[in-house]
């Protein structure tokens, strides 16, 4: 389903090209021009994100933020404001706003906070199923004796006080996991705020977490509302908290003693209210003996522990989830949800899955796209699962040493398709290497590309890169 904006904006030439660039990025956008309407709109209609200006006539920015937050905490409000009001966006800001936009912006910065905040508002509002035959486009599938546990300790842990850390195989399902314990503790009207510690240069992690003051460091052109500060009253999911550097761990050990935070460049000692989820797929007790990860944050954040099983020790759950992936693609890439021979599905249960449910649901949609809408057949499935040797491009080596590889494995009989296989790999190369320089800013590398956001949206979700803005869930 696209996301749903509602724009607040009183001049019209402003909201038709912002109706219109939002449009383009497939964003169904609805136009209002005073603050009461909008107010009125935002509560009792459905939106995944509320735009607006800081000035408005009926009702202003500042008042609409207040009362929006008051009654609906989990919907992301981002405001337009000029240069001369910015102290006010800063309070609206801490009063519960998303973010703010200082006029003129351009185009591509509005693309990736609205961006980030529809990923927000989903993550808080798409319920995910736990366990259920014919579950939602979220769900934790399966119902093998290791899943059930599963669920027993989200039940068990969900309503506690307490931090929580979920451990796991990286594709087990861990995000998923994380929400469901949200939405089903106290907390679940109050902000979910995910951030993935290991897609975040280190230098901007820390401004990520508690923020900054305008001026704090080269490039600090505005005050940031961390994300501690975001999840004020809610839950904060930190995933691959393993990959934390020493010291942001010793300053995310002092926020969860003393639950107080200072933003970078600033001396105002802010009280926060959070609940931390945590996840990692490191080995932690490892680091810990290795002194690299600090043994007292371990305790800090291990309230209550999740494990989450690998694929292969629930392999009975491995139909469900090819069925689950079955529909929840099919429609989208040939129109309906095709059908999967038992030889087919046989095949996929023996493969060791080391990337877990995530490797399992990209072979799943490989092969819909290659059976183009008729039944998948066991031939598809061992074509989506072979590997080449020289499938996947060597460091150092030239494009045209690699393209004679794979002809020569051709001419052997032992690879078919080299030119979609060669095609994949270089846009992988592509793709990859602009989202890695643009720090995973999606609009800045698609301008690169000169392609639109929704195709490097699906081509970083194709090859398997996450991002903190393309990171998708992974049923478990």
């Amino acid at each position: 389903m696209n996301a749903r904006i509602l724009l607040i904006e009183d001049d019209s030439g402003l909201a038709n090209a912002l109706r219109g660039v939002l449009g383009d990025e497939k964003y169904e956008v609805t136009v209002v021009s005073r603050g009461n309407e909008g107010l009125t709109a935002a509560q009792t209609g459905k939106f995944d994100v509320v735009l607006t200006d800081l000035k408005l006539p009926g009702l202003s920015g500042l008042d609409l933020v207040k009362q929006l937050h008051a009654t609906h905490p989990r919907l992301p409000t981002i405001l337009m404001t000029a240069h001369g009001t910015t102290e006010t966006a800063i309070e609206a800001t801490k009063l519960g706003a998303y973010d703010y936009l200082l006029k003129p912006f351009e185009m591509e910065e509005l693309l990736d906070l609205v961006s980030k905040a529809v990923k927000s508002s989903r993550l808080m509002t798409e319920v995910v199923d736990l366990g259920q035959p014919i579950p939602g486009r979220n769900a934790i599938v399966g119902n093998s004796r290791p899943m059930q546990g599963v669920y027993k300790e989200i039940g068990r842990i969900a309503t506690k006080p307490v931090n929580v850390l979920i451990r796991g195989e990286t594709g087990t399902g861990k995000e998923l996991v994380a929400r469901a314990i949200y939405q089903h503790g106290d907390r679940a009207q109050k902000p979910f705020v995910a951030i993935n510690c290991s897609a975040i240069p280190e230098t901007l992690l820390e401004s990520e977490l508690f923020g900054h003051e305008h001026g704090a460091f080269t490039g600090a052109d505005k005050q940031r509302i961390g994300r501690f500060e975001q999840a004020h009253g809610g839950t904060l999911f930190l995933d691959e908290i393993g990959d934390l550097q020493l010291t942001t761990q010793a300053k995310l050990l002092r926020v969860l003693q003393e639950r107080v935070i200072q933003r970078l460049g600033g001396r105002e000692t802010i009280t926060v209210d959070v609940r931390v989820i945590a996840a990692t797929h490191r080995d932690l007790d490892a680091m810990i003996r290795e002194k690299t990860f600090r043994e007292d944050l371990f305790y800090r954040l291990s309230g209550m522990v999740i494990n989450l099983p690998a694929l292969r020790q629930r392999a009975e759950d491995i139909p469900n989830l090819v069925r689950y992936f079955l529909n929840k693609y099919g429609t989208e890439l040939v129109d309906s949800a095709p059908g999967i021979s038992t030889e087919a599905l046989n095949f996929l249960v023996t493969q060791q899955w080391p990337g877990n449910v995530r490797e399992l649901e990209n072979a799943v949609r490989q092969a819909i796209l290659m059976a183009r809408g008729y039944t998948i057949t066991e031939e598809h499935v061992r074509k989506v699962m072979e590997k080449p040797s020289q499938q996947t491009q060597q460091d150092g080596q030239s494009l045209k040493d690699y393209v004679a590889a794979l002809l020569l494995e051709a001419q052997a009989g032992k690879l078919e398709r080299v030119h979609a296989v060669a095609v994949e790999e270089v846009e992988r190369q592509v793709f990859g290497q602009a989202i890695k320089l643009a720090n995973g800013n999606q609009a800045k590398a698609a301008r690169w590309l000169g392609i639109s956001r929704l195709t490097m949206r699906e081509r970083l979700t194709q090859f398997g890169y996450r991002t903190p803005e393309a990171e998708s869930e992974t049923p478990g």
